[in-house]
C-alpha cells in the first residue's frame, strides 16, 4: 500500500490536505497528513522534519508531497527515509543553504506577484489581502472552515537554512496551480526550471488548490505514482 505523506505550508495545519486525503483514501491508499507547529518559535526545519518522520513511523512505499513552505521540509524527509516520489505543490523550492526568509528576494516573488496583479487588473500597491491571494477560489463553507484552522508561522522556520548540499536522489515532480495569485504560474515555471530543471505540470485553482480542486490534484498525484511504478 502506498502512503501519501502530506506536508502543509505556512501555519502547519494538516486540515488543508483533508479533501485530497479523502480522495486518496478512497482510492485505497494510506494517508498521513502532518500537523506542524507553525506558531512555535522553537521549531525550525529540523524539528519539522523530525515530526514528519515520526508521523510516518515504520510505513514504507512513501510518496511525499509538500505544499508551499512545505517544499522546504519535504526533501529533508526524503533524505532520511526511502521515498518513491517527491511532489511539490505551489512550492517554495529551496537551494542549499538558503533560508525560507531569503527565498522571496532570491526568486523575485514580489515582483512576479505585482506583475501578475497588473496583468489581471488588481492594484499591485493595495494592502495585502488574504482573500485576494489565498481564498478567492474557495467556497464560503471552506473559507469559514479555514478560519478555524489558520495559524501564524513563527520566524523560526524562515530563519533556518536549508541543510542539504544537494537535492535528494528521488524522482521529483512540481505542480503549479494556474490561478495562483501569490506564486503566479509563470513565476513557478521559471523557478522550477532554474532550480530543478523541471517544467511544472499545471492544475486548476489558486494557491490552496488542494482545497479548491482536490480531485484534479489527486488525479495528477496518481498519474505520477503510476508513471514512477512503471519506470525500469
Amino acid at each position: 500500500m502506498t502512503t501519501y505523506v502530506l506536508i502543509p505550508g505556512a501555519g502547519g495545519s494538516a486540515w488543508y490536505w483533508h479533501p485530497v486525503g479523502a480522495e486518496l483514501s478512497r482510492r485505497g491508499h494510506d494517508v498521513v497528513a502532518v500537523d506542524l507547529p507553525g506558531p512555535d518559535p522553537g521549531a525550525g526545519l529540523p524539528e519539522y522534519a523530525d515530526l514528519v518522520v515520526d508521523a510516518v513511523g515504520d510505513r514504507s512505499d512513501l510518496v511525499v508531497v509538500g505544499q508551499s513552505l512545505g517544499a522546504y521540509t519535504a526533501p529533508l524527509v526524503c533524505a532520511r527515509r526511502p521515498v518513491s516520489l517527491l511532489v511539490l505543490v505551489n512550492g517554495m523550492i529551496p537551494r542549499p543553504g538558503e533560508t525560507p526568509g531569503e527565498w522571496w528576494a532570491h526568486t523575485g516573488q514580489e515582483a512576479a506577484r505585482r506583475a501578475n496583479d497588473v496583468r489581471e487588473g488588481r492594484d499591485p500597491d493595495a494592502e495585502f489581502d488574504l482573500a485576494t491571494y489565498f481564498l478567492h477560489d474557495l467556497s464560503q463553507e471552506q473559507i469559514d472552515a479555514s478560519a478555524e484552522h489558520m495559524q501564524e508561522e513563527s520566524e523560526a522556520v524562515f530563519a533556518t537554512p536549508f541543510p542539504l548540499d544537494a537535492w535528494p536522489a528521488v524522482p521529483t515532480r512540481v505542480v503549479a496551480a494556474r490561478g495562483d495569485r501569490f506564486f503566479p504560474a509563470e513565476f513557478q515555471r521559471r523557478v522550477a526550471q532554474d532550480r530543478l530543471g523541471i517544467t511544472p505540470d499545471e492544475v486548476p485553482g489558486g494557491h490552496l488548490t488542494a482545497l479548491s480542486h482536490p480531485k484534479e490534484l489527486a488525479d495528477l498525484l496518481e498519474s505520477y505514482l503510476h508513471a514512477v511504478a512503471s519506470m525500469p
